[in-house]
């Protein structure tokens, strides 16, 4: 057996940020400080190392989540550098799940923004340690102490400069170390004490220590607190914050310093048998199809077997890579703890389990699809390239749930907001030569139970047939999606069929009443029958819809809407206009927080109302208003609301031409 070599020391760190916080300008930064490019990239010109896409370069943002790495002090770094964009959310979930450490960007002129809120949560959700990295400290409005209280206001209490940022705006002139003792500058000596204190407030042991030894002043006493402090950061108990100016460089090596020193090294087992996740599917025009994965437990190499454990399938690598960018080489290896592009996994998905699973971290789900589009196209001969395309783009991000309807030669896709649309119209023209133009964007409503009841059905004419299924169904709190149980005897219903139950119970729920998802159900399986003589294998397949819509319509549904919470903050001047506009919209809201000149108003407003009206307030304010928005849930609609959509296929209420359809598609396969 081939013995694997020690590994370096290494970090998988994620940088995540708001849009324009600076992220990809820092990720460049990073790369040409450690000696891994020559020259700087700029995101602005279209040159950044992590922005390779021609719709990144494009536009100047990030949308794919980018891997590459470097070398600081003897560390390897693995970096991801996401989107910042709430369209790209997708891309950031996929990240998180593989991360050790994170950087979390944010800019000292905005402070905290929607988007560093929904990441944070994630973040915290998962327990992932985070540095938290204010930039942009040379432009103008910088205000560290305002950003910091922010940060204690709407993230942690817990995040604790290490840093003392030294001017502001054009007199920034980099952070002083209040580790180091030597630092006596003004401000200085009472930043190091809150520092100690922070860390002290985490125990009772360690208050003792404090009140029994005082804030040390030596560099000897002050590193003792500060391996405390690491410890604290890596276990997620506390969160450093550094202060910088990315474009600038100033800041960076401190940064990379904070990276090795904060954040943790991955665990693992390189000798145990392997574990790990797919989080990412590229395609490369050499190479083929590309499945990112992270390995947990084992060692993976060129020509190895490895088992998808979601799908219960086998395949077999033909070349471990490691991705920079646009370069990437085979290295042959993948062992615990590190991250590489897998070549041979031809049907591994987003999110598969490869080997035993021991390890693989739960997913953050962030990304909630909230629109729906039909797709349009050119010529009718390009039809078949523009199903292959988005099948291709779907493989490649899950979310955007590309429905294919053949009969009615439509598609229609799933999707987060107009930029997204933007991008995939130029990710269509740029990679496959195609040109489309999108419908104009509906809401995904959702609907649920209007109580308990049951859904049943005989499904035993016209033979040869036999099943019978009745089931219990009731409505569960908000967000807790669908629950499913049997509780049958197996002499009544063979396993086999009461898994074929189970597998058609969720494409069951696809569409309600109304046309749309039904979701927060429970669902028992309380009586099921199949016959010896009679039973066709794919008999359940067909009754399990009839019995569930049959349960749905005796029941009722009711519809409903994605709900957005906001922060607007405007111009006192606009604040009567803006509230009438918000009950207009339907929103929510708590009493406007004034400040100064301006108000700050926090609420809920559905997505419906609410689609256009960023654009409508930058117009009335003249730009001086900001509204940040991100999804908080469904919630049932007014009684006045209605929005159905048209039904995919045969109802299996209409019994008899359900059957007949459901039949002619059996023969046909």
């Amino acid at each position: 057996m081939n013995s694997t070599p020690p590994s370096p020391s290494r970090r998988n760190v994620g940088i995540f940020a708001h849009v324009d916080a600076g992220k990809t300008t820092t990720t460049e930064h990073l790369l040409y400080e450690s000696g891994r490019i020559r020259a700087l990239g700029d995101v602005d010109r279209g040159t950044a190392s992590t922005d390779w896409l021609d719709v990144e370069r494009e536009r100047g943002i990030s949308v794919r989540a980018a891997t590459t790495m470097f070398q600081w002090n003897g560390v390897s770094v693995n970096v991801v550098d996401t989107p910042g964009h709430v369209d790209f959310l997708s891309e950031v979930e996929r990240s998180l799940r593989v991360m050790d450490g994170a950087v979390l960007i944010l800019s000292a002129v905005e402070g905290v923004q929607a988007q560093t809120e929904v990441i944070w949560h994630a973040l915290r959700k998962l327990g992932i340690p985070t540095i938290l990295y204010v930039n942009k400290m040379d432009r103008v409005g910088a205000d560290a102490a305002r950003v910091l209280n922010d940060i204690h206001k709407h993230l942690s209490p817990l995040a604790t400069p290490v840093q003392q940022p030294v001017g502001a705006a054009e007199t920034f002139d980099g952070a002083r170390d209040l580790w180091n003792a030597a630092e006596r500058e003004p401000g200085a000596i009472e930043a190091r004490t809150r520092l100690i204190e922070s860390v002290a407030q985490t125990s009772e042991a360690l208050m003792e220590r404090y009140f029994e030894e005082g804030a040390p002043d030596t560099d000897t006493g002050l590193a003792a607190w500060r391996t405390t402090f690491r410890s604290l950061a890596r276990s997620s108990a506390l969160f450093p914050v550094l202060f910088g100016a990315s474009s600038k460089g100033i800041g960076i090596r401190e940064l990379m310093e904070a990276i090795a020193l904060y954040l943790p090294e991955p665990g693992g087992d390189a000798s145990a048998p392997v574990s790990g996740v797919v989080f990412k599917i590229e395609r490369d025009k050499t190479m083929g199809r590309m499945a990112y994965v992270r390995l947990y437990q084992g060692t993976l190499r060129n020509r190895d077997p490895i088992r998808n454990l979601t799908l219960g399938a086998d395949e077999k690598v033909t070349q471990i890579r490691k991705v920079d960018g646009q370069k990437s080489e085979d290295v042959g290896v993948l062992t615990a703890g590190d991250i590489a592009a897998v070549c041979g996994l031809q049907q591994a998905r987003i999110g598969d389990v490869l080997g035993t699973g021991e390890g693989v971290p739960e997913e953050a789900k962030l990304a909630v699809p909230l629109l729906t589009v039909q797709v349009h196209w050119a010529n009718e001969q390009d039809y078949p390239r523009v199903v292959a395309a988005l099948h291709e783009l779907a493989d490649e991000d899950p979310l955007l749930s590309l429905q294919w309807l053949q009969e009615e030669r439509e598609l229609h896709l799933k999707v987060m907001g107009p930029i997204q649309l933007e991008i995939l119209s130029r990710l269509l023209e740029s990679r496959f030569g195609l040109s489309v133009t999108f419908g104009q964007p509906s809401v995904i409503y959702k609907e649920t139970l209007r109580g308990a009841g049951e859904g049943f059905v005989a499904y035993t004419m016209p033979k040869p047939c036999w099943a019978i299924l009745r089931f219990k169904m009731e409505p569960l709190p908000r967000g807790a999606g669908l629950r499913y149980d049997a509780q049958v005897r197996t002499e009544d219903l063979l396993p086999q069929y009461q898994n074929e139950v189970a597998r058609r119970v969720p494409e069951a729920l696809q569409q309600g009443l109304y046309g749309w998802e039904v979701v927060d159900v429970g669902i028992k399986l309380v009586e099921g029958q199949h016959h010896v003589w009679h039973t066709h294998p794919l008999d359940f397949v067909v009754a399990t819809p009839m019995g569930i819509m049959d349960g749905l319509n005796r029941i009722g549904t009711k519809l409903l809407e994605p709900m957005l919470r906001f922060r607007l903050t405007v111009p006192e001047e606009f604040g009567g206009k803006v509230m009438n506009d918000l009950v207009l919209m339907r929103a929510t809201f708590e009493a406007p927080e004034p400040h100064g000149d301006r108000m700050t108003i926090h609420g809920r407003v559905p997505v419906a109302t609410s689609l256009e009206y960023a654009v409508k307030l930058g117009s009335m304010t003249k730009g001086r208003a900001a509204l940040s928005t991100f999804f908080d849930g469904y919630e049932e609609c007014p009684p006045d609301v209605r929005a159905e959509r048209p039904r995919r296929g045969v109802n299996p209420l209409d019994t008899a031409k359900y059957i007949l359809s459901v039949r002619n598609a059996l023969s046909s396969s």
